[in-house]
């Protein structure tokens, strides 16, 4: 079996450089990468093309759950672990939804990690044992369905979602996304309409609801 290129993402530094030394000890596992935010981890799957993303579903600028879908649409070759402090069902299915090989606690023991790599490579799905079978069965039961308001905004819109939680303002929003003024506020507005939601409170807990956002961030 060839080496087992992997690129690891999360927003701390601690937890990568913890989780990197216990890659390092798995047998035809090399670690090609780290990156801290959503739009590194991009450029780097861009530029390495590893063969599993381990990643986390909280980042900044650009969330596990915003960049799982791009990785699985633009490099379906590489597969992504997601890595998180969460077994909560709605995070579960949605990162299952958007394309997941797989969903591992960062509770885990060691020796779960060497297993999930494993599982990944071999083109199966693993979640880790204290998931709820009714995640599971759940998935099986909406996999179908259009989903709910959150997987009908635009890419552009979830983007402008974050960015709100994360206490942008709409200035800030334009500087990073490349755009004009008129057209953050207008993908604003649009998102607002689309959920419903009508204050930037509102969205933060939308957004922490829903996973794009820990309530720790």
């Amino acid at each position: 079996m060839s080496t087992l290129r992997v690129v690891l993402a999360d927003d701390h530094t601690l937890v990568r450089a913890g989780v990197r030394v216990l890659l390092e000890k798995l047998s035809g596992v090399e670690v090609v990468g780290e990156a801290g935010n959503g739009r590194e981890t991009l450029d780097m799957v861009k530029k390495l093309i590893p063969n599993i993303v381990l990643l986390d579903i909280s980042m900044a600028e650009l969330g596990g759950l915003e960049v799982l879908p791009r990785i699985a649409s633009e490099f379906p070759s590489t597969k992504v672990l997601i890595l998180s402090g969460y077994a909560n069902e709605e995070y579960v299915l949605r990162a299952l939804r958007c394309g997941a090989a797989g969903y591992l606690l960062k509770d885990a023991a060691a020796e779960e990690l060497g297993l999930a790599i494993k599982a990944v490579a071999q083109d199966q799905t693993y979640l880790s044992p204290s998931v709820s079978r009714t995640v599971v069965e759940n998935y099986l039961e909406r996999a179908g369905g259009e989903g709910g308001p959150y997987e009908q905004l635009t890419d552009r819109q979830r983007e402008v979602l974050q960015l709100i939680a994360e206490g942008r303002n709409t200035k800030e929003i334009a500087h990073l996304l490349e755009i004009s003024i008129k057209t953050a506020e207008a993908h604003r507005l649009q998102l607002m309409n689309r959920l419903h939601i009508h204050d930037v409170a509102g969205l933060v807990r939308y957004a922490i609801r829903t996973g794009l956002i820990s309530a720790e961030k």
